[in-house]
């Protein structure tokens, strides 16, 4: 089965081990489900970082090739566009 749970034990600090029960207390969930949601959403965020650490460890050994933004702005057309300022107001 593929998607069998297995169980695993973990220490966790005093003071985490009671916020855990406190919000498993207030949601009427256990704090199994908590534990396996923050699981799963941090190490879906750690193989995140970690791959872009080793894209980035690729670029600067030379394993990958990149593209200047010069080569991009010419490639679409783009270098002799003017520049909208105001999307930087939606970046943030």
């Amino acid at each position: 089965m593929a998607n069998a749970a297995v169980p695993t034990s973990l220490r966790l600090p005093a003071d985490v081990d009671a916020r855990l029960e406190k919000l498993a207390a207030e949601t009427k969930r256990s704090k199994s489900f908590y534990l396996r949601e923050l699981v799963t959403s941090g190490l879906d965020r750690l193989e995140w970082e970690y791959s872009i650490a080793k894209r980035s460890e690729d670029i600067r050994a030379g394993r990958r090739k990149t593209v200047s933004l010069d080569e991009v702005e010419r490639d679409l057309g783009l270098q002799d566009e003017p520049v909208d300022m105001s999307i930087l107001d939606e970046i943030e």
